[in-house]
């Protein structure tokens, strides 16, 4: 969570857009002044997080390691697979074909998410076999994505699940959710939809006026495609339909080519155009303002560097700089930007057999803190206020109690391109090379004393694949491996010191940053 007593800024190294990344060893100054204030800091990065699938979530472990990450990045909302798959226990028919529902896995997943502050962001999907018009199915866990037999029956379980939520958790609760339908039905060629968009569109309309029909302040939206797919043609639908739409979905990754690759067989290359990713956003909102409806919430539920769970650079230091750098590149644009996920307790492919093996998560399986993890925690640390900063890597910000908290990183693409997979790649070690010194000016600082402290991610700084490497990358770790690693990438703070600022006075600092290094640095008043 938040604290109030601290200043954080993050400073970032390699300029948004098309911008070439400054020389090695050129000099690069993040000039501040406290009383220059740009407004209100976005926190739109926290607003949720994703998670594998609904079933997951009934492990301790899972619990455990949720419960950690809203404690130390304070994510508002959670959205997952597989709500309404058969090991969710949810839907049945009898011998005659009368629906009976069962909502007491789901009670148990919901009660818990709601007992650590957080909320469901519902995900709609996927098909329960009984309800299923086929048996094409998605993953190790099966889920069954073909239309309903019958839209009707689909509709009344989307709205006797809804009116449960009503019943269990308060209308004014469940008006603070969102309804997801489905997810990436673009992809239906041995993907997550086995039929046409027309058909999707027609699941959408069911699923919507179910929803609206319980309660018509409840929020739902689509269309949750891959790619950024489907957006002014789901605006269409919905009015010249006259069906209830309060927000866009989608999902977007920053590889190449390719959707869904749950094995990592493929082969994925991360994209060396410095706008990948956040262009796609950019472009979204854009086709929201243009259209007949402009002031639709733009929700990006699935994003990240890769879209496979088998991809290295999910364990790499390079990733908590590629995080930032995108989440900069944004800005405003979306709503919400819901890293997939936080933890590699995930399974689509099935239970994983290494502990680090390119998994999306924050944490491992033994809740090793990723580089990822920090990026999160840094930003969570910064304070509400945001201060006037030309520097494209960075964010300046500052409290109610005067505390002040800069985060600076670069971020370098070292990829080599074509020729080689990131799977081949961010397995290796990748020393960083210098990018010269950036030095810090703040002006206009209260006079006091200050505690100031600075905390590192980079290459073997909180890095723990490079601890797991120097293991021998084990297949296997034991406990006091475990430990060693945790230990040796804590995220503890490099320095501290107290200084002393005079009346009129202004605060300097300089520090030697190299590819993908993050920084934060904060000054908290005593």
């Amino acid at each position: 969570m938040k604290p109030n007593h601290f200043l954080i800024i993050i400073l970032t190294f390699q300029l948004v857009g098309s911008a070439v990344a400054q020389p090695i060893n050129q000099e690069r100054i993040i000039r501040l002044d406290f009383s220059k204030v740009k407004g209100e800091f976005s926190t739109m990065f926290k607003e949720c997080i994703g998670a594998g699938r609904a079933n997951e979530g009934l492990r301790a472990d899972w619990q455990q390691q949720l419960a950690y990450v809203k404690k130390e990045c304070d994510f508002k909302y959670i959205r997952m697979h597989g709500l309404l798959t058969d090991d969710m226990g949810v839907y049945r028919e009898d011998k005659n074909g009368n629906p009976e529902y069962n909502f007491q896995y789901v009670d148990v997943l919901y009660d818990f998410i709601l007992s650590i502050g957080m909320k469901p962001f519902v995900e709609l999907g996927f098909m329960p076999e009984a309800l299923a018009s086929g048996k094409q199915t998605i993953f190790w866990w099966r889920g069954n994505v073909t239309p309903p037999k019958d839209y009707n029956k689909w509709a009344e379980l989307i709205r006797n699940l809804t009116l449960h939520f009503t019943q269990r958790y308060g209308a004014n609760e469940v008006k603070t959710w969102y309804f997801e339908v489905w997810n990436e039905p673009n992809l239906n060629v041995n993907g997550f939809w086995a039929g046409t968009q027309e058909e999707y569109f027609k699941l959408y309309k069911y699923s919507a006026e179910a929803i609206k029909s319980v309660n018509k302040e409840y929020r739902v939206g689509g269309p949750a495609t891959a790619g950024a797919a489907w957006e002014p043609e789901m605006i269409d639908f919905c009015v010249k339909n006259s069906v209830p739409l309060d927000f866009i979905s989608t999902h977007a990754y920053g590889v190449k080519q390719g959707y869904l690759d749950e094995f990592g067989n493929s082969g994925t290359v991360l994209d060396k155009n410095p706008m990948s990713l956040s262009r796609d956003i950019l472009q979204s909102r854009e086709e929201i303002i243009s259209s007949s409806m402009p002031n639709l919430e733009l929700h990006y539920t699935e994003w990240s560097s890769s879209y496979t769970p088998a991809d290295p650079i999910h364990d790499s230091y390079h990733e908590a700089a590629y995080i930032l750098q995108k989440i900069k590149q944004v800005g405003n644009a979306a709503n919400s930007m819901s890293y997939w996920v936080f933890t590699d307790i995930f399974e689509e492919a099935g239970p994983r057999f290494t502990p680090f093996h390119g998994g999306f998560g924050l944490l491992n399986y033994q809740a090793i803190n990723k580089p990822a993890f920090y990026s999160y925690k840094f930003m969570n640390q910064l304070g509400n206020i945001e201060l006037k900063n030309i520097d494209s890597s960075s964010w300046a910000c500052k409290d109610e109690k005067g505390d002040l908290q800069i985060l600076f990183w670069d971020f370098t693409n070292t990829h080599p391109g074509d020729s080689v997979n990131n799977q081949i790649y961010y397995i290796r070690d990748l020393p960083a090379k210098s990018k010269g010194r950036t030095k810090i000016n703040i002006s206009a600082i209260p006079a006091g004393t200050y505690e100031i402290k600075i905390f590192k991610v980079g290459y073997r700084v909180n890095d723990p694949f490079a601890s797991y490497f120097d293991l021998g990358k084990p297949k296997q770790l034991t406990k006091e491996q475990v430990q060693k690693i945790k230990t040796l990438n804590d995220g503890s703070a490099l320095s501290s010191e107290y200084i002393e600022v005079k009346s009129g006075k202004s605060y300097q600092k300089e520090l030697e940053i190299r590819e993908n290094d993050v920084f934060l640095l904060t000054m908290i008043k005593r």
